[in-house]
């Protein structure tokens, strides 16, 4: 029986799609750390309290991008370049959605505009971040291997989440919240269609790895297309609500060392 649970003991279990797996994650979050290094470098003087959080933040990222690569060198295994297919980051955006590596390579301050997109568009890749890192604690939390490191990330997932829950209320109360509104429903619809493109991409990659028969394939396959019409029909709203987290201040010390892997 096809589950997430197998499904990814199947990863795991073997040396190349576990290479892959690891070398896709740790570049997107490395991505996302430079990302967050730059937008805390350029934000306008009027949101500069926001400096530091966005700096946490990136710092949180660029950590993620090391314990995959740790996870791999305990096996010896070196990273492999992503499929461009499969690089969530830059097609979101090819899409228009959060802010061009163009504009923050430019010295140039971002406008408060420019700090709306990119936590709208932190909160909703946030959002699938932390529901995909909760479903690997929830079956690999006590894996002796990997164990460790998704639970740490996934806490802070959580903690990145909370953050941009609470900086855009704060936002919106300060009369930004029509803008938020569309611009969080525009990231999100953009972020489905994203999503189901590079889970195809990435299940058709570890199907060839993993010699998976035409029939498992396609049944994957058929299983992300439907979680996308679930998701256009109205699942996707999940992304772009606002509420004030119980953790508040997340981001409002210094990151958490990566753990002893």
């Amino acid at each position: 029986m096809l589950s997430a649970r197998s499904l990814f003991q199947e990863i795991l279990d073997n040396d190349d799609s576990y290479r892959l797996f690891c070398s896709i994650a740790a570049s997107g979050e490395t991505q996302g750390g430079w990302e967050n290094a730059r937008i805390a470098a350029l934000v306008p003087e009027s949101l500069a309290a926001l400096a530091p959080k966005i700096t946490r933040h990136g710092a949180d990222e660029d950590k993620h991008g090391r314990i995959f690569n740790a996870l791999l060198g305990k096996r010896g295994l070196e990273p492999v370049p992503v499929p461009p297919e499969t690089d969530y980051t830059m097609l979101l955006e090819r899409r228009g959605i959060g802010l061009a590596h163009d504009r923050l390579r430019r010295d140039e301050r971002l406008t408060e505009t420019d700090v709306l997109v990119y936590l709208s568009h932190s909160r909703v890749t946030e959002q699938r971040a932390s529901e995909q890192m909760a479903m690997l604690v929830r079956y690999f939390g006590d894996h002796p291997e990997v164990g460790r490191a998704v639970r740490m990330i996934s806490h802070d997932e959580d903690n990145h989440l909370a953050y941009c829950h609470e900086e855009l209320l704060r936002l919106a109360r300060a009369g930004h919240g029509r803008t938020i509104q569309r611009t969080l429903r525009e990231c999100a619809l953009a972020e489905i269609a994203v999503y189901r493109d590079v889970s195809l991409a990435v299940t058709a990659h570890m199907g060839r790895i993993l010699r998976w028969p035409p029939a498992k394939s396609a049944a994957l396959a058929g299983g992300i297309r439907a979680v996308y019409a679930y998701e256009r029909a109205g699942r996707w709203r999940r992304m772009v609500g606002l509420a004030m987290p119980e953790r508040r201040d997340a981001l409002g010390g210094p990151p958490e060392p990566a753990p002893a892997l």
